[in-house]
């Protein structure tokens, strides 16, 4: 069993070469004005350039509209798109024709009605990320940082490849793995210093966590397209 790694938010060559250097998968780059981690298409782009032939670039989006995403997949080409709001199957569809990129979509878990609701996205998008919910104030979607119940996602049955968000760092991803048995996992402020600021001793703590738990043969759940 392969599970990948996304070490998502960055902003700093520093972090990047970290997750490159200990053999993580994806590296996120969040497109969101209200977010701690959000940077310019320029500035990661920039980034991106150093790293491409060693990790996939995934770019996070929020309720984006056509011009942002127009801009990003110019500027950045990257190897997905992640749409991190409340964009419906229909919406998902038409970006992945428009931009002929993979997507990852984002929802947050709070109790078993939210995970039935991602049946609705099966044959629309390429894979699947969980996450905490957030709260019904929160100024930002994502976990921020908090975990959930990972067990209700025994509801889920038959799914497309299902990436674990949410309050993971390398005390618990191993936990996490073995319960859930996801397809990869995703990891912004258990990887952090400060918002925003990626550490690379995390970032290795964290990427050996989780080949450990790989070692060990947690087996990854059954899926289908």
């Amino acid at each position: 069993m392969h599970v990948d790694i996304k070490i998502c938010g960055m902003t700093e060559a520093a972090g990047l070469r970290a997750a490159c250097d200990a053999g993580a998968d994806l590296a996120g780059f969040v497109f969101f004005s209200r977010s701690p981690r959000n940077i310019g298409v320029a500035s990661a782009a920039g980034l991106a350039a150093t790293a491409r032939e060693r990790i996939g670039i995934v770019a996070l989006l929020v309720d984006a509209p056509d011009d942002l995403v127009d801009a990003v997949v110019e500027g950045l080409a990257p190897d997905f798109l992640q749409l991190h709001g409340q964009e419906t199957p229909e919406r998902c569809v038409e970006l992945r024709r428009r931009h002929k990129l993979p997507l990852i979509k984002a929802f947050g878990i709070g109790d078993a009605g939210d995970v039935d609701a991602i049946r609705g996205y099966h044959g629309v998008i390429d894979r699947i990320l969980v996450d905490a919910k957030p709260p019904k104030d929160a100024e930002r979607p994502g976990g921020l940082g908090r975990s959930f119940d990972w067990s209700l996602l025994d509801r889920l049955g038959a799914h497309p490849p299902l990436m674990l968000s949410g309050g993971l760092d390398a005390g618990n991803v191993g936990e996490a793995i073995a319960i859930a048995g996801p397809d990869g996992v995703d990891v912004s402020s258990g990887v952090e210093s400060a918002p925003g600021r990626k550490d690379p001793v995390r970032i290795r703590e964290f990427v050996a966590a989780v080949r450990a738990a790989e070692a060990a043969g947690a087996p990854a759940k059954e899926f289908e397209e």
